[in-house]
């Protein structure tokens, strides 16, 4: 360390102060006083020393030169983003990958996936201490009753890893379908799992976040408490996309299945002719009848939150076609399908509406229907991936 040469003799009370210190300084004094610490690697630091001469002895603060390091150029996408660790179940890899590929905020974390003999789970988080002030989401497949215990005990057990936030990712939820009782003793097993998930530990950032795409019933968000913060998306904006791309975009017009899905979706397609068809009942049957709309020669796409057996949408089809639909496709974002029931949807190559679809759209909310139907016409995968990764930055 060298110093400045003086320009001026030091007071008397200073020089006193300074021989007491191993490593003496020569000090230039003036109004405020520089002195230059050198060192062999780095370069020189103009330091600052505030000096209070009142007091014997004197008093002289030494304060480091006002510089910052010099920042890493950042990607203007990143700056704002936060940084999330995702965690998820063995069903959702494929995903949970798709969602990484979006973002390069998004992190992939692992989870070992094991169960005891006695069938019950043996879980371990990797890293846990690693999340610890993170950012963490965790995506989830309820797909049946079975695997929902082991999921929820990682749910639990995240929040409480010192993480800064929470966000649970449940694309589908499954008892949503549930949602009321018509006889007394019907039990309303969509309020039972909103509990459940109401009561995930607060984090030190506050209530878990909860992600569902078109639940069942839009009133199912009051089933949910207040330690939980349910945040519902829709999977529409992205069927939007996919009809701007088609060959006969100008002709499409959206039929809904009954009054709940038009109620449910009619906003969100507003700038499309609609159709509106109704379950009557004639006897012991239900049959599906054309309410309002007029499908004569245009590419009806049939839109509802989800399908399970199919009977439904194959009554809607046969209705448009007896009333002239040129081609007929269906949307839903949640297809689950129960005993391979897609299989009752046949390919229309042209000109056959009667007795098949030009197109089955549906998401990847339900990832056992996606490996089954892949590559199947008239099935088409249209990825939750983007729209998801957008609702971790929330």
């Amino acid at each position: 360390m060298s110093a400045i040469p003086p320009s001026q003799p030091l007071p008397p009370s200073s020089s006193k102060f300074l021989n007491k210190t191993q490593n003496p300084i020569s000090i230039h004094f003036r109004n405020r006083i520089q002195c230059e610490l050198k060192n062999s690697s780095p370069p020189p630091q103009k330091w600052t020393i505030d000096c209070v001469s009142s007091t014997d002895p004197i008093h002289i603060i030494l304060k480091p030169p006002n510089s910052t390091p010099m920042a890493l150029p950042l990607d203007s996408s990143l700056k704002n983003s936060k940084r999330i660790c995702l965690f998820y179940c063995s069903e959702m890899k494929d995903l949970a990958e798709r969602i990484a590929a979006e973002s390069d905020a998004i992190e992939l974390r692992s989870i070992t996936w094991r169960t005891f003999e006695d069938g019950f789970p043996n879980l371990f988080i990797s890293n846990a201490q690693g999340v610890r002030g993170q950012h963490v989401a965790f995506l989830a497949s309820f797909s049946s009753p079975g695997v929902i215990f082991e999921q929820l005990s990682i749910i639990y057990a995240l929040p409480k890893l010192f993480v800064s936030s929470f966000t649970l990712v449940l694309p589908f939820f499954p008892t949503g379908t549930s949602e009321r009782m018509e006889d007394e003793g019907d039990v309303a097993t969509a309020f039972t799992l909103a509990r459940i998930l109401s009561n995930i530990p607060i984090c030190r950032g506050g209530p878990t976040s909860l992600v569902i795409f078109d639940i069942h019933a839009l009133q199912e968000r009051f089933y949910f408490g207040d330690n939980v913060l349910p945040c519902f998306e829709s999977g529409i904006p992205l069927l939007l996309q996919r009809l701007q791309q088609l060959p006969d975009s100008d002709n499409i017009t959206v039929a809904f299945p009954d009054d709940g899905a038009w109620k449910r979706f009619h906003k969100q397609l507003q700038h499309f002719p609609m159709i509106v068809c109704a379950k009557v009942r004639e006897g012991d049957q239900r049959i599906v009848r054309l309410k309002e709309g007029d499908p004569k020669g245009r590419h009806v796409v049939i839109v509802d939150d989800l399908v399970q057996s199919g009977g439904t949408l194959l009554e809607c089809q046969k209705v448009l076609a007896k009333h002239g639909a040129a081609k007929i496709s269906a949307y839903v974002t949640h297809g689950i399908f129960p005993n391979k029931s897609w299989e009752r949807f046949k390919h229309d190559k042209g000109g056959n509406p009667e007795n098949g679809m030009a197109y089955f759209w549906i998401t990847d909310s339900c990832p056992a229907t996606v490996k089954q139907v892949k590559q199947k016409a008239p099935f088409e995968i249209i990825s939750l991936a983007a729209a998801i990764a957008s609702a971790l930055q929330i």
